[in-house]
């Protein structure tokens, strides 16, 4: 009897620590997520997050995503990033799955859906030959390595492909997530980690979710390339106006807050480094330098070259750059003309637009006037930015451009004097 207790006790210790081991065995489930838009602060964190958890040897990683799409060559490097992990992977398209989103979600050995989500409407911007059958190879290319059906994935981004019983002709595919799993896109419907985590099988002892910093989710926001073109548009007419402005004023500091938050958010997000933000100020730099100082030559040509390569730098895209600081530039130079020419009517923009009358008949007498020249014709000796210098019956005049500018060697004409003060237009 005495036996058979110390052979039953010695049975339960083994019971007992071959439960610990098999405990310890199960290990952990990280979910991460994959939301708002696809860019490089995106790839970034995934990058960063996959680094730390896969040295926890943890059990599977479950990617939640919710995205209407972003950037194409992000995506891919996502893509990459699942496909070469060697831990079961699974994507849940909790809400949407849109665009670039559809790459990221079947690059997941098992793809689920929750209730009510969706999946598809892929196409590129721009939707161009070159770019559209690039796109289409990536995702065919993935749904054939995943066992996915490629046509249907293809149909997502080419409105062009025609599926009887699936798609619509002439209409991009956008599934249910029950039409997904009838599909055979998804493997199943839900969005418990516990449900999902058992019906694939997957012992774990506990599941970790990971979150975005709120630095990370600012940098997102920031380096959106349409947050991009709204902060360098913002940048740029605040600096015209701050040009416009006698001293350091409102135009001034809001062009600083624009241009810091767009390198800034763009250095947090990885697609800059601190060079760009020097590359790009020392060309704001000598434009200003161009601005005050009469004619166009090295600076002003040398300051437009290094603001367009800060920018390019900044945001790590040749084309996305070029595109934002040309939309930039269009929009700055229309708001400067309306500034100029109607901002007299504004009280709020008196400054930008020389409105001060200081009237003969109201008691005020410079030391000397220039009526004489009303009405006279001459010629510009330098260019008019308002400011510059012409020439009437040979005697050299400084004057004032009616609110445009005048390039040297044009005809112009006098058309107030007030005071000191010689407006001219052109002829």
């Amino acid at each position: 009897m005495r036996k058979n207790r110390i052979l039953a006790f010695v049975f339960l210790i083994l019971i007992f620590f071959n439960g610990i081991v098999f405990a310890e065995d199960e290990g952990e489930v990280y979910v991460i997520p994959v939301r708002g838009e696809i860019n490089r602060a995106t790839y970034n964190f995934l990058r960063d997050t996959l680094n730390k958890i896969v040295k926890n040897s943890p059990k599977a990683i479950i990617f939640e995503i919710d995205t209407y799409g972003g950037l194409i060559d992000e995506a891919e490097k996502i893509k990459n990033l699942i496909i070469g992990l060697d831990i079961p992977t699974i994507s849940l398209v909790n809400n949407k799955a849109e665009s670039a989103g559809v790459l990221i979600t079947i690059a997941g050995e098992k793809v689920v859906m929750a209730e009510s989500s969706t999946i598809g409407s892929a196409e590129t911007i721009p939707n161009t030959e070159k770019v559209l059958s690039m796109w289409r190879s990536f995702l065919r290319d993935v749904a054939q390595f995943r066992g996915r059906d490629p046509e249907i994935i293809e149909a997502m981004a080419d409105r062009d492909i025609y599926i009887a019983g699936v798609s619509e002709k002439g209409k991009l595919l956008n599934l249910t997530s029950r039409e997904a799993l009838e599909f055979e896109i998804a493997d199943f419907i839900s969005n418990d980690y516990d449900e999902i985590l058992a019906h694939f099988n997957i012992p774990y002892s506990n599941v970790v979710k990971i979150d975005e910093s709120m630095e990370l989710k600012v940098a997102k926001i920031l380096s959106s390339p349409y947050i991009n073109t709204l902060l360098l548009t913002i940048g740029f007419v605040g600096l015209v106006t701050e040009i416009f402005t006698p001293g350091f004023g409102i135009g001034g500091t809001i062009s600083i807050i624009a241009f810091g938050l767009f390198f800034g958010g763009n250095i947090i997000a990885g697609n800059s480094q601190w060079t760009s933000l020097v590359i790009f100020v020392t060309g704001l730099i000598l434009l200003v330098i161009e601005a005050i100082v009469p004619g166009f030559g090295l600076p002003g040509i040398s300051g437009i070259i290094l603001v367009i390569l800060g920018t390019i730098l900044a945001m790590g895209s040749l084309s996305t750059a070029l595109m934002s600081i040309s939309i930039a530039i269009i929009i700055t130079a229309i708001i400067t003309m309306l500034l100029v020419k109607y901002g007299h009517r504004s009280p709020f923009l008196d400054k930008i637009v020389l409105t001060t009358h200081q009237k003969d008949e109201e008691g005020y007498l410079s030391s000397f006037t220039k009526d004489e020249y009303l009405g006279k014709e001459g010629i510009t000796i330098s260019e008019l930015r308002p400011s510059g210098i012409i020439e009437i019956d040979g005697k050299r005049l400084d004057a004032l451009s009616d609110g445009t500018f005048i390039p040297k060697q044009t005809n112009i004409e006098v058309v107030r004097v007030e005071g000191s003060k010689i407006i001219v237009r052109r002829v």
